[in-house]
């Protein structure tokens, strides 16, 4: 089978001695109409990979800042159906960037996970990252994700046992999301030392990259991480930016991420 756009990032980001950033918006958020332009913008400022947030009703592992992403793309009617579209038409003009949907299991199980993979694929996604699907009850899930050439992509967390880690090992494809925090996205507290602890111990087990998420918000603390990690993911500090407003929205992503990816190189060198 062919190497996936997200492993092919990961290559060439490691040849070259760097990590990846990846920016997080919810689709559909402040309107339907803004998603495709926002994804090129972040890809402008230096994303490697973007997270697609498909809006959700319950998302409990989001806190407030994202939660309420959802309820502004809610009350435009944003389905899944009308993200993988706009994935579409986000390839029409960038076939390089990997795009993951991040999201939790309803919208899938409603669609079919069969259903899914075969339109997602074929509107350009490379992964989904299903944040209450356990890995205990992912493995007929993941066959059919996979057998489309699909990524599935799981979270670890702090408290995560070794016995997860190794179903985590055994499912995932793509990378995995290290949660640094517990509790939920935008908290603060970001303990450098014991997530670099923390991932040392999950690469005894598991081989693909390992990307940092949660707690994350500034230049410093994504150099800080990157330092340790092989991916830096930022969400509720750009979807803060979203929530300012409209005007100048796509630049100001841009500038702020430009930031990030700057610090970021500079972590390793």
């Amino acid at each position: 089978m062919s190497t996936s756009r997200i492993q092919n990032t990961f290559s060439r980001l490691q040849a070259a001695g760097r990590q990846a950033l990846i920016p997080y918006i919810t689709a559909g958020d402040p309107n339907p109409g803004a998603t495709v332009g926002l994804m090129h913008a972040l890809v402008q400022g230096g994303a490697d990979i973007i997270e697609l947030g498909v809006p959700f009703s319950d998302p409990m592992a989001d806190g407030p800042v994202i939660q309420r992403a959802s309820e502004r793309a809610l009350a435009h009617g944003v389905s899944l159906r009308q993200v993988i579209a706009m994935v579409a038409e986000f390839r029409q003009t960038n076939a390089d960037t990997p795009v993951v949907l991040m999201g939790y299991a309803n919208p899938l199980e409603a669609m079919g996970y069969e259903v899914f993979a075969r339109t997602g694929v074929a509107a350009g996604i490379d992964g989904v990252l299903t944040v209450d699907l356990p890995p205990e009850e992912a493995p007929e899930r993941v066959a059919i994700l996979k057998q489309h050439g699909m990524d599935p992509i799981f979270l670890l967390a702090p408290t995560t046992p070794v016995s997860r880690m190794q179903a985590v090992a055994k499912l995932a494809s793509g990378y995995v999301y290290y949660v640094s925090l517990k509790g939920v996205t935008g908290a603060a507290n970001l303990d450098v030392a014991s997530v670099a602890s923390k991932l040392a111990e999950l690469r005894q087990h598991i081989s693909l990259p390992i990307g940092v998420g949660f707690g994350i918000r500034d230049a410093a603390s994504a150099k800080a991480v990157a330092s340790v990690a092989d991916a830096i993911i930022i969400g509720s500090r750009i979807v803060q930016e979203v929530e300012q407003g409209e005007a100048g929205l796509a630049g100001r992503l841009t500038s702020f991420l430009s930031g990030v990816r700057a610090a970021m190189d500079t972590a390793r060198a």
